[in-house]
Formats: structure tokens, C-alpha cells, sequence
């Protein structure tokens, strides 16, 4: 993950650094697309909740019961919160997904207009090389490449058409507002993300319980060998349905993308269910396939992170909720 801001969150670069948005430079955020309006008689599967499961809500101990998480991250102390019924999707919102949204309404995300996005250096297409703007100085295994974004995730000459089924990445927390507008859905607060993502076991570790790899095996997408250049597996996204899933039916809450949430961030224990009112970071859960526990241990159910709501990077991604039927 990255050291990139002093004092803060190692996991992905805000957008401001190395190449992007010098000088402060924003760009306007798109207006909402329409509603996603299924035809008369649509199948279940194009439903754009055809793939939310139904939680009932109720009490659960959120936060960091061991005391291993990040004291400016602001996990513990572990208490009892409540969340009302609600609906979740049981995976993160895939790039055949994000296609369908964005052939329909012509949405361009963030990254398209900016210009640029942040790459993992070894994920960086050959021809890509001549795009790299920069590296993140005290992360610099973080490229700012132009012409990076969701259908092009490692630079230009990169696509993602054998990718349908991945998790889609490059999109900012103003871009998966846009997705969730288009299907008639939102983000999940940080409570509802880590009451569904529990699965209903009370202050485990992991969605499955304590123990990382039960039985010698990995359930979740996460950096084997030597961070930042030794991998002893591929390196990337899967699947968003890969590894079993969790009590609530939910897939890759430990690993594979970041998830943003709908909260502003706060590390005060004192904050309010929801997050602050406002703030300068969005939070983001669940961790990515550069997490490694000799640097990052935020793969754990109770971890969280933040980043500027502008940001967008290679290994985060979002899923959406919806209110109770």
C-alpha cells in the first residue's frame, strides 16, 4: 500500500500528486444521469438490484475488537451500532456493469476527464510507458499515467474485454454516485458496508472468521511475496464473485478492490453512525490486492481508509445499496 501523504492512509494516492490536478486543478462533476428505467417486462437480470441481497438490520459490535488496526484510522473502540433494514449487493459492481451504465447514459468518469489516473508500476501496459506523468514521491510504485481509467486500467493499449466479471477500478467516489443515481440505488454507509460485510459474526476478524487462511487456504485477494516488486502470484483484480462468500451472502470484502462508502471520514470515536457531515476524505473499506500484513493490515473486516472524493486508482472500486422494500 502506499505512505502517501504524511500521516495519513497508505492505501491509494490522492489525486494532486505527481502529475495530477497540479496547481489544484478540478474539473466540474458530471450532472446525475437519468434513472435506469428497465422495459416492460425485463428479466430479473437486468435488474440493476438483481444482484442485492436483503439484510434485515440490527445491532452489531463495529470496529476493531483486537486492537491491531491503525490508531489514525480511527477503528476502535469496538461498539455497539445499530443499522436499520437495508439492501447491499453481494458483489462490487463489475466492469460489464459499468459498461452497460456508461453505453447507455455516455458518462465519462473522472479519470477520463481529468486526463489521468494512478497505475500500479508493475501493472503498467508496455505501451503505456511514454503516458507515465510521474510517481507518488513517498509511494512510488504509484504511476500517474495519462489516458489511464476504467476500460483502459493500465494505461493506454490496455482494455478490459476478458475482464467483464472483474471488479471495475479508476472510479471516483463522484462516479459511483453517478452509477447509483442511473440504478436507482446509493452507497452503503460504513455501518451497513461492515454489518453486511461481517456476515453476522460477531467481532470476527475476517468475514469468516479469525484465522487468515483456514485450512491452508486463501479466501481472500491480497499481495503474496515482497511489497512493492516481488509478487508470487499474479497481481490484479479477479473476479468479483471469486473466493467463498460471506454469512450475508456478500463477496471480496477482504481484498480484491477498495470500496467507497458513503461517509466523510472521521477518526474521532466520538463521530455519529453516518460519519460527519462533511469532510475533506470519503471513506473506503475492504482493502485491495496490494494489501500485505508487513505493511498494511487493512484487509480485516474492521478496517477502513479514506481518500478525496476526486481520486481514482487501480485497485478501487465501489458496490451499491438500496432501502428496504
Amino acid at each position: 500500500m502506499t505512505g502517501h501523504r504524511a500521516g495519513g492512509p497508505c492505501c491509494g494516492p490522492g489525486r494532486g500528486g505527481a502529475g495530477h490536478g497540479a496547481g489544484g486543478t478540478t474539473v466540474p462533476l458530471a450532472p446525475p444521469p437519468p434513472r435506469r428505467t428497465p422495459p416492460p417486462g425485463a428479466a430479473d437480470a437486468e435488474r440493476p438490484d438483481a444482484a442485492a441481497v436483503a439484510l434485515p438490520g440490527g445491532t452489531f459490535l463495529m470496529g476493531d475488537p483486537f486492537g491491531e488496526g491503525y490508531h489514525a484510522d480511527g477503528e476502535g473502540p469496538a461498539r455497539p451500532v445499530t443499522v436499520p433494514p437495508f439492501r447491499i449487493d453481494t458483489t462490487a459492481v463489475s466492469n460489464a456493469r459499468f459498461a452497460a451504465f456508461t453505453a447507455a447514459t455516455g458518462y465519462r468518469t473522472e479519470a477520463e476527464r481529468y486526463g489521468s489516473s494512478y497505475v500500479f508500476h508493475l501493472l503498467l501496459h508496455p505501451a503505456a510507458h511514454r503516458f507515465v506523468l510521474g510517481r507518488v514521491a513517498a509511494a512510488p510504485w504509484w504511476l500517474a499515467v495519462e489516458g489511464a481509467h476504467w476500460a483502459a486500467p493500465e494505461g493506454p493499449g490496455s482494455d478490459v474485454a476478458d475482464r467483464a466479471d472483474h471488479p471495475v477500478v479508476h472510479v471516483s467516489h463522484g462516479d459511483a454516485l453517478a452509477y447509483c443515481s442511473w440504478a436507482g440505488a446509493r452507497l452503503p454507509t460504513e455501518a451497513e458496508w461492515e454489518y453486511a460485510a461481517r456476515g453476522g459474526l460477531e467481532g470476527a476478524r475476517y468475514p469468516w472468521g479469525d484465522e487468515r487462511a483456514p485450512g491452508g487456504r486463501e479466501r481472500m485477494n491480497v499481495w503474496q511475496g515482497r511489497f512493492p516488486d516481488l509478487s508470487t502470484k499474479p497481481v490484479g483484480t479477479v473476479p468479483v464473485d471469486a473466493h467463498p462468500p460471506g454469512g450475508h451472502g456478500l463477496y471480496n470484502t477482504s481484498g480484491n478492490v477498495w470500496e467507497w462508502c458513503a461517509d466523510w471520514f472521521s477518526a474521532d470515536p466520538r463521530r455519529p453512525v453516518g460519519g460527519p457531515a462533511q469532510g475533506a476524505e470519503r471513506v473506503i473499506r475492504g482493502g485491495s490486492y496490494l494489501c500485505h500484513d508487513s505493511y498494511c493490515n487493512r484487509y480485516r473486516v474492521a478496517a477502513r481508509s479514506r481518500n478525496t472524493p476526486d481520486s481514482s486508482t487501480g485497485h478501487g472500486g465501489f458496490r451499491c445499496a438500496w432501502d428496504a422494500l
